[in-house]
């Protein structure tokens, strides 16, 4: 087994909580807000998850370009990407959360993401029980490990820019409304 560093620990604990945070201040922790985002009424989680999917990409570019990180790229598995896409989409339907947003809210006091965290620790025991006999179709169409900029022989800022376009795009017409 292998055993980190405590400062990685303390330092991956830093990093959680402050994105808990900002999640809450962000009021991406709130069962509406959630509700309103797959009502299409309100754009605030997708800004939100937008904004920190650029601001991480930029941040893992710049600590692997220096050294200080590298990437553990896994493999792209089509039929794990469908079957997480699909228990993904359905435990946000049904609770009103997603996992971060869920710890997000217990951490505000909302009892109702207790039963969301319950249900993820429940999710996580009976996917260990039946990961033997369902592997097979998790790793069904696995593409290796392969990222865009990877398979299309490209630097990946271009993409990154390409997510923050998509993203300033969104916000300007979002905006709008």
């Amino acid at each position: 087994m292998r055993v980190e560093a405590p400062g990685k620990l303390l330092l991956g604990l830093g990093t959680g909580v402050a994105f808990g945070t900002l999640l809450q201040k962000g009021r991406v922790g709130k069962y509406e807000v959630i509700v309103d985002q797959l009502l299409l009424r309100d754009g605030t989680v997708a800004k939100v998850m937008g904004t920190a999917m650029v601001v991480g990409a930029v941040g893992v570019q710049i600590l692997v370009q220096t050294g200080h990180a590298a990437l553990d790229v896994k493999p792209l598995r089509v039929g794990s990407i469908l079957a997480g896409a699909v228990l993904f989409g359905s435990g946000l339907a049904v609770i009103g959360y997603c996992p971060g947003t869920t710890l997000a809210a217990v951490g505000e006091g909302r009892r109702d993401a207790i039963a969301g965290v319950l249900g993820m620790l429940a999710g996580a025991a009976l996917f260990v029980r039946a990961y033997p006999t369902i592997k097979p179709a998790l790793e069904a169409g696995d593409r290796g490990k392969v990222t865009l900029p990877k398979a299309t022989r490209t630097s990946p800022w271009p993409w990154i820019g390409g997510m923050a376009a998509v993203l300033g795009i969104a916000v300007a017409i979002g905006s709008r409304r």
